[in-house]
């Protein structure tokens, strides 16, 4: 464990401080860093709470004069009473505003003008002992500027997509040109999204930045880290530790589930499903088609009332689940609001198309929730098959269906798979192991 007198000065970078997935993770090690005595800051491309620690990368404040100028021009053309005209001079003003960013987006490179990103170390009133970086995609972060950041200071890169091992996409799918220089890219369209094929040229500019790099890097899941080992990040790479995500046991925790379904004004009788996602209707991540496939078959087949579904996270769609009553619940910030749903239900369902570790599988666990989820990247080294949860294979709505129906029939073995997802969250996944190693491996890069 890390010393209390070893006290530490951490700046973390991530794409927001409000968001799910990375940007939760880097929040709530932002927030643990501050309650263990530590000098704790967050730099991110949007800043959207009021906290003083909370940093906005300068990137407008950095363009020169006359850049500044004409982004300004540009912004106030195409939202002062806009009209075909008006947005179309507005476009003409951001071309002129950064000619080069033009060009590269109109010709599939990455945009890596963000000049507000080597002013990073100056953004703390003492320069950091350490600089930890999640999501660097997100039209915030030079990439450029890795080379220069880690010769000053120790960086470590947690990865929770594989973006960073790419030419342009955040997860590949089958897709495995990654491993050799992407080009003819299959699907352009993945986000982030390219407008013309310059994968090729993309992934030899990653090459060039890390190897010039003093990189050290963390993923939460075996399954990322063996892609990072075969990628052209790996020659680039100082020191590698699997860490894994972990989550709050003092508020995910096994609850009164009677009592939480009267809280939140579910029903008491009826089977509640539980999924989570941000924009399901395109998150190309998730696979809401399946689970919703997956549902109404199980609906159609269930005696008695109608099944209660709650989508987490997710504004609401225009589809919705045959047989099924949908409750579209927005964004929650508030962990103990969250950790209600999971409490109250039944079965917490994770169907993806691509996922790293994703912390939702980890809170339905810790809330003794079993789970029924899609057995793809890091989500097998989550859900211990056959005790915690059932994996099943991706885009099998048969399966998918048959899982959710014994869980739902078998209140016994949802009993057992509860308990047993609670004790592995004990053990595994508890978000102070995780906290502490990356402390643990702050002082060590610090302080030897």
């Amino acid at each position: 464990m890390t010393r209390p007198q070893e006290r530490l000065r951490v700046l973390q970078v991530s794409t927001a401080d409000v968001r799910g997935g990375a940007e939760q993770v880097a929040w709530n090690l932002f927030s643990a860093y501050r309650g263990r005595g530590h000098d704790s800051w967050l730099a991110v491309g949007e800043k959207h709470g009021d906290d003083v620690d909370i940093l906005p990368v300068p990137n407008a404040e950095e363009r020169p004069a006359w850049s500044r100028f004409w982004f300004e021009v540009s912004d106030r053309l195409r939202e002062d009473r806009p009209s075909p005209l008006s947005s179309a001079a507005g476009r003409v003003a951001g071309v002129v505003a950064n000619p080069a960013r033009t060009f590269d987006y109109h010709t599939g490179r990455e945009d890596f003008h963000f000049p507000g990103t080597r002013r990073l170390l100056t953004l703390t009133a003492e320069r950091p002992d350490v600089v930890h970086a999640h999501n660097l995609h997100g039209g915030y972060f030079d990439l450029r500027a890795l080379p220069s950041l880690s010769a000053q200071v120790p960086l470590i890169l947690t990865l929770h997509d594989a973006w960073l091992l790419s030419g342009h996409c955040a997860h590949s799918f089958d897709c495995e040109r990654w491993r050799t220089g992407c080009g003819r890219c299959p699907d352009l369209n993945i986000y982030p999204a390219a407008r013309r094929d310059a994968t090729a040229h993309n992934w030899r500019r990653k090459r060039e930045i890390y190897a010039r790099s003093r990189l050290r890097v963390a993923t939460p899941s075996a399954w990322l880290m063996q892609r990072v080992e075969q990628s052209m990040l790996a020659e680039s790479v100082r020191e590698a530790r699997v860490i894994a995500n972990g989550v709050d046991l003092s508020v995910f925790r096994p609850g009164d589930r009677s009592a939480a379904r009267a809280t939140l004004g579910l029903p008491t009788h009826t089977p509640v499903l539980l999924t989570t996602g941000v924009n399901l209707a395109v998150n190309r991540w998730k696979d809401f088609s399946t689970f919703s496939k997956a549902v109404a078959r199980v609906a159609h087949e269930w005696n008695g009332s109608r099944i209660q579904v709650v989508v987490l996270g997710s504004p609401p769609l225009d589809d919705g689940v045959d047989g099924a009553e949908v409750r579209f619940v927005p964004y929650l910030r508030d962990p103990a609001a969250v950790a209600s749903y999971y409490q109250a239900a039944d079965v917490y369902v994770h169907a993806a198309r691509a996922d790293t570790f994703p912390v939702a599988v980890l809170e339905a666990l810790a809330c003794g929730t079993p789970v029924v989820a899609t057995d793809v990247g890091g989500i097998p080294e989550q859900v211990d098959d056959g005790r915690s949860g059932f994996l099943v294979p991706v885009g099998e709505t048969s399966a998918l269906a048959a899982r959710i129906r014994s869980l739902l029939l078998d209140g016994d073995l949802r009993a057992a798979f509860g308990d047993e997802g609670a004790r592995q969250a004990r053990r595994r996944f508890d978000f102070e192991q995780q906290v502490s190693a990356y402390l643990d491996w702050y002082a060590e890069l610090v302080h030897g």
